[in-house]
């Protein structure tokens, strides 16, 4: 037969939780002495039995630990706790007649065995309840102490989905910008080579530095993304055109890192570098209730947009939708449109701000 796997010790609740479980139960035999009070003999053989009862819940308590460890069958289990438990029952009968010996209660100064079967049904059932309460607060705290552990694990399996995915943006980025450094030095544009580097390196310190959190303030973002601006303008010079349209009170709102740069990136290769001529970039940000809306426009060369929309998706875009979808499942919105000579990229994100909620490394 297939059996249980034994919880390990740590799963189980505290030993003097486990004995307030079962408290109750035992002390309702209180209740029964109070009608006795008075009436000879009885309110001291029930007093007795009580306080036996209340003793017998330490053992009881660790006979159910030890038979847990050791992963027995729920039968097996169930038939060693009612056998030990009507052992205890009788143990306490037998403390009673002893009782009334040493008292000299008894005409008969000896130990009645046939009648200590008899009259177990209280305490008998006062420590099978106890054991029950024991057993259903062991299995909600190993319950609750499962749906933890599972969160945790859901948790860190996010977070390496994340970071495999910010992690992937990293050497597209860095392949597209040697790229661009490599034709600047084979055009003889040494000056504007040398700038970019330097830029890059900024730009890769800022990123590598900063803490790793999957969540940053939009202010933080586009600092991020005017340093690596400022390498496409070494490129580019005045053939970047841009403008910002984002108020300071959309500055805290919660992004995700590395949330404009691929959408730059993007815009300027495969919008406005293939031009012979000036083209714009556009970059907005503001709120909408307890919604964030960004957008990022630009320009491309005759008949570019479309084909950039038939091509499908490229990495950055990609990347960033999964990354949207692993942080804000099924409550964000996401498009990449073209419209003649202009292509387009609109997120609409929950509103969270920096000084208030924040998701950390491992939010589930």
């Amino acid at each position: 037969m297939t059996q249980e796997a034994p919880p390990p010790a740590a799963a189980q609740p505290p030993f003097w939780l486990a004995l307030l479980a079962g408290l109750p139960a035992i002390a309702s035999l209180a209740l029964m002495v109070i009608p006795d009070l008075g009436h000879g003999h009885a309110a001291v053989f029930k007093s007795l039995y009580l306080g036996l009862c209340l003793l017998w819940s330490l053992p009881l308590a660790a006979l159910q630990r030890a038979l847990w460890r050791r992963g027995l069958a729920w039968w097996r289990l169930l038939g060693i706790v009612f056998a030990a438990t009507y052992a205890m029952a009788v143990a306490n009968n037998l403390a009673g007649q002893l009782l009334a010996i040493a008292m000299g209660w008894k005409r008969d100064a000896t130990v009645q065995w046939a009648s200590l079967l008899g009259g177990l049904e209280s305490c008998w059932l006062a420590l099978l309840a106890a054991g029950a309460a024991h057993a259903v607060l062991a299995y909600a705290y190993r319950l609750r102490r499962e749906q933890a552990q599972h969160l945790a694990a859901r948790a860190a399996m996010r977070d390496a989905e994340l970071r495999a995915l910010r992690y992937q943006l990293q050497p597209h980025f860095l392949f597209n910008t040697l790229n661009a450094v490599s034709a600047l030095v084979a055009e003889r544009r040494n000056a504007e080579a040398q700038a970019m580097i330097a830029r890059l390196g900024d730009f890769l310190r800022g990123t590598l530095a900063a803490p790793q959190a999957h969540e940053v303030p939009l202010g933080e973002e586009i600092a991020a993304a005017e340093d690596y601006l400022d390498i496409e303008r070494a490129r580019l010079g005045d053939r970047l055109r841009l403008r910002w349209q984002v108020g300071p009170e959309v500055l805290r709102a919660l992004v995700p890192r590395l949330l404009l740069q691929p959408l730059i990136e993007n815009a300027i290769r495969h919008g406005i570098a293939p031009g012979a001529g000036a083209g714009r970039l556009e970059i907005a940000a503001t709120r909408d209730g307890e919604r964030l809306r960004l957008q990022v426009g630009n320009d491309v060369a005759g008949g570019q947009a479309e084909r950039d929309a038939g091509d499908g998706e490229r990495i950055g875009l990609r990347n960033l939708r999964e990354r949207l979808q692993a942080l804000y499942p099924d409550d964000h919105a996401f498009s990449a449109d073209a419209d003649g000579s202009e292509f387009r990229v609109a997120l609409d994100l929950p509103w969270r701000e920096s000084g208030g909620h924040r998701t950390s490394e491992a939010a589930p």
